[in-house]
């Protein structure tokens, strides 16, 4: 389904999608033959990124995980100097320093990225307890992966927030959805007690949704009303997005198990067959919301094809300009160390 928005707005939403769908597989391809160290893709998660992050405002702040590419690149990075990061150039966001799993841009509301899991969540409610006493009204979005509920900082974060109200949303990211886990030799998926995540914030008072992380119109809903209770000095919200694995993040490193997506397949499903047929058909949210975009008269499908190959095009270039960029000078190494 489709939010209240202009086409206008849709069409930008579904091209900042395909720009991290479309840098993902470049970045899968790239690995192949340069050394990025272990890196991880935002494939299948579009929506919830595009959607959720589409609502926050020039002061508000978000502090990602280790799956970062997908939140930057919604929220306008640019592909040139995320590639010349990954890579370690010095034309990167960070000086090449921050690699893919830590790049920050500050200048985007992301002052810094956590790696370790759930290491943004203390850092997402600082930031909001420090918004509250400067008096502003902005937010702070934590974002994060099922398996940060199982650690310790969660809850000591989640706890603060609640007992001071602070404007932070928490949200939870859950791609675990038909994950096989260790026993198929895949990641695992979080292995908690918890019937339900959900119940992991509602012991501290803290209001809860669960939504389709590939359901545009359910992901923004969910989250305006958590940034405007924020925004209020309503207190914290938890959101769970659930989305289904994309087949090429259940291997220890991504592969394109999947092909190249084909954005025609939206509008043609004999084109899709194979091993994982059903994913492409049911769980897509790229080809789920360009589905509903042709259907509700937004676009065509020429347009389609028009913004993807503007995107590919913008894609490939900033994978060149990424490798043709130059590594930082050794002298220049301890420039940014604090102490």
């Amino acid at each position: 389904m489709l939010p209240e928005l202009s086409s206008i707005d849709l069409r930008e939403k579904l091209r900042k999608a395909i720009v991290i769908r479309r840098f993902e597989e470049g970045l899968i391809k790239l690995a192949r033959d340069h050394e990025i160290g272990h890196f991880h893709v935002y494939v299948g998660q579009e929506i919830t990124g595009v959607f959720a992050l589409g609502l926050l405002e020039e002061g508000d702040l978000a502090f990602s995980t280790h799956r970062n590419h997908g939140h930057l690149l919604a929220k306008g990075a640019d592909p040139g100097r995320m590639v010349a990061e990954i890579l370690g150039k010095e034309t990167g966001y960070n000086g090449g320093r921050g690699g893919t799993l830590h790049i920050a841009a500050s200048e985007l509301g992301f002052p810094t990225t956590s790696a370790a899991t759930g290491g943004c969540t203390p850092l997402a409610t600082g930031a909001a307890y420090a918004l509250q006493r400067l008096g502003s009204d902005r937010v702070s979005v934590c974002l994060f992966g099922d398996g940060a509920l199982e650690e310790g900082s969660y809850h000591e974060s989640i706890n603060i927030a609640a007992l001071e109200a602070l404007p932070v949303i928490f949200l939870c990211e859950n791609n675990s959805l038909h994950a096989l886990g260790q026993q198929a030799n895949e990641y695992p998926s979080s292995t908690m007690a918890a019937v339900e995540l959900t119940d992991l914030a509602k012991p501290f008072g803290v209001p809860t949704k669960v939504v389709d992380g590939s359901d545009a119109a359910a992901v923004h809903d969910a989250m305006m009303d958590a940034v405007v209770r924020a925004r209020r000095g309503e207190g914290p919200t938890f959101l769970e997005t659930r989305t289904v694995r994309w087949p090429g993040n259940r291997l220890l490193w991504p592969e394109l198990v999947t092909g190249e997506t084909d954005m025609a397949m939206a509008w043609d499903s004999s084109m899709i067959s194979g091993e994982h047929s059903d994913w492409h058909l049911s769980y897509d949210g790229l080809l789920l919301l360009v589905r509903d975009l042709l259907d509700a008269g937004h676009l065509t499908q020429r347009v389609v094809q028009e913004i993807d190959n503007a995107v590919q095009m913008e894609v490939d270039e900033a994978i060149r300009f990424g490798l043709d960029s130059q590594y930082p000078d050794a002298e220049t190494a301890l420039d940014t160390v604090f102490a």
